[in-house]
């Protein structure tokens, strides 16, 4: 049982990673969107 446990936290863990990066690049992207529509609006 606690084999089992122990494996779920990893997986956890090793999905929060993975997201946290697949977010960090969304927020690139939405950060240069944003630049570009305020050139724009210039």
């Amino acid at each position: 049982m606690k084999i089992i446990s122990v494996s779920i936290g990893l997986w956890l863990i090793a999905l929060q990673l993975a997201g946290c990066h697949t977010m960090q690049g969304l927020g690139k992207d939405i950060q240069s969107g944003g630049e570009a529509i305020e050139k724009a609006a210039q």
